[in-house]
């Protein structure tokens, strides 16, 4: 089993052993019914990307692709414009938090964009990479009073570099989430952020290094339960995943393509689950 499965089973079984149901939740299912879910607070991980330790599971098939392209849209498009990430991307699932005129709202790639966030970043890193002011925050009250629009679950991302006795500089990241649905979104956010980490190493040809992830409130959905159960009965693949980036180092940060990503080794146990979202 690899570490991101026994991860995720401990997870899963912690939420359904020690969690509490949630008594006046935001999201709905399609049908309007409230989506109340069973929850964990304070969830963290740390994954050594050197090792192999790579956070996404084997026990189901995880869309790699599409959540790389969602990555691109936000960091790269910098936009919340739907049609960017339908259209070029082949994206679609988003316009379910469409707030009608086309775009998520000032949310995600347009609060990128409005504070130059990624443009900062990686100026701050290039002066001075032993700087601890590495900071992607996409928590901007601003924004949100502005427009309508889901308020962003993987909100805050940080920085820092670190040579080791090799010589090698080394890029790790710290993944900040307020929200996260275990069973759905979890590997597919934890491996993005880990794509964007990849992404600003090669800009600076540094290696990625550590990973950390938290999540503050981590939770399945009560209509989710058999999806749980099955979950982990599944026997996971001995093999580990591993994401690679198939550029040179120093290629710019808006030269890289969702198809210069390659996942080697995943073999995830099918058939997919379904899950009905809550939105």
């Amino acid at each position: 089993m690899t570490y991101a499965d026994q991860v995720f089973k401990q997870n899963i079984q912690n939420i359904l052993d020690n969690g509490v149901f949630s008594e006046n939740a935001r999201p709905k299912y399609k049908d309007g019914q409230m989506a109340n879910s069973k929850y964990v607070t304070g969830s963290f991980v740390t994954y050594d990307l050197q090792k192999g330790e790579f956070p996404i599971t084997t026990l189901r098939p995880i869309p790699i692709k599409s959540a790389i392209k969602e990555l691109m849209w936000i960091y790269q498009d910098q936009t919340s414009e739907l049609s960017v990430l339908e259209e070029k991307y082949g994206v679609k699932y988003w316009g379910e938090w469409g707030i009608g005129d086309g775009t998520i709202g000032q949310r995600y790639g347009e609060t990128v964009k409005k504070y130059n966030i990624i443009g900062k970043l990686l100026e701050g890193l290039a002066k001075n990479p032993w700087n601890r002011r590495n900071i992607i925050n996409l928590w901007q009250y601003e924004d949100f009073e502005e427009t309508e629009g889901l308020l962003p679950c993987a909100f805050q991302t940080m920085f820092d570099v670190r040579r080791e006795k090799d010589g090698q500089i080394y890029l790790d990241a710290t993944l900040i989430q307020r929200s996260n649905d275990m069973l759905v979104a979890h590997h597919i956010n934890a491996m993005q952020y880990v794509a964007l980490q990849m992404m600003i190493a090669k800009h600076f040809s540094w290696k990625v290094g550590k990973f950390f992830y938290f999540v503050n409130n981590l939770h399945i959905y009560d209509n989710q339960f058999e999806q749980a159960n099955e979950l982990m009965k599944r026997t996971a693949s001995e093999k580990e995943p591993r994401l690679v980036l198939n550029v040179p180092d120093g290629t710019n940060f808006f030269d890289i393509k969702p198809e210069d990503f390659e996942l080697v080794d995943y073999e995830p146990v099918k058939p997919q689950l379904k899950f009905d979202l809550a939105i």
